[in-house]
């Protein structure tokens, strides 16, 4: 075999395995964006994006201010903004309702709801939680119309599987959520019609009723995993909620 015979052959071979490796990266999405839920802030997210970042992912966080859901989704776009290329935008609880309206951005290319309200166009996530029996009774208003989940029930109804002194630190860290303009918002859009979505149900859940999870996830046609967890699923079962959301990076954008 001659010299040219040998280097064109090897260079084939290196198209074949290089040009396959640009293809896999190009159709894996990179930029992860986490939307936390009410009465957290996004340091709930900290183990679930350190893996992702130790995996390769670009990952970023949104601190919502939770005054309307107007406001919310907003400070999400905002962080969408910033991202260059395909990416996945991630909601826990009522961050979902937050990634349903966000998620019609053109960089988003899949949603993944993490025990979270997947709504309708017209539909809040007050309008959804009250359509099924609620698990607790733990949620209080403030003078001005804002809602926080009383401490001394937050371990038993958000946060059950983890440990007493983390979830009382978080009951007292909670960011209350604006009743009216954002619990009760109707939501504008609903882009799990338009954008493929993956969903975890929290089977333990007590802040959300798993059962009305599941009705969210199958019709917004979700593919859905479920994992023995209370609501604060994304803390306490980091690498299996880290694993979904790889898998939609992973496929979302082929």
């Amino acid at each position: 075999m001659s010299f040219r015979t040998h280097f064109l052959s090897a260079s084939a071979a290196l198209t074949l395995v290089f040009g396959s490796t640009m293809s896999a990266y190009a159709d894996t999405a990179k930029n992860i964006v986490l939307v936390h839920g009410a009465f957290a802030d996004g340091s709930g997210w900290q183990a679930v994006y350190k893996i992702l970042k130790k995996d390769g992912y670009n990952v970023s966080l949104v601190q919502e201010p939770e005054t309307s859901l107007a406001d919310d989704v907003a400070a999400t776009r905002r962080v969408l903004e910033q991202q260059t290329g395909p990416t996945i935008l991630v909601g826990h609880s009522y961050g979902g309702a937050v990634i349903t309206g966000a998620g019609t951005d053109s960089k988003v290319v899949g949603l993944v709801y993490v025990a979270a309200f997947a709504p309708e166009k017209g539909e809040s996530a007050y309008t959804l939680a009250t359509s099924v029996t609620p698990p607790s009774n733990g949620i209080r208003p403030t003078k001005d119309g804002y809602l926080f989940l009383d401490p001394n029930e937050f371990h038993a109804d958000f946060a059950a599987d983890l440990p007493e002194a983390q979830a009382d630190f978080m009951a007292h860290n909670q960011v209350p959520v604006n009743g009216a303009a954002a619990f009760s918002a109707p939501s504008l859009e609903a882009a799990w019609k338009t954008k493929p979505s993956w969903a975890i149900v929290a089977v333990n859940d007590k802040a959300i009723n798993p059962d009305l999870e599941r009705t969210m996830y199958k019709r917004a046609n979700a593919k859905v995993t479920e994992i023995k967890s209370s609501h604060a699923v994304y803390i306490s079962h980091p690498a299996e909620v880290a694993k979904v959301i790889e898998e939609a990076a992973q496929s979302a954008a082929k």
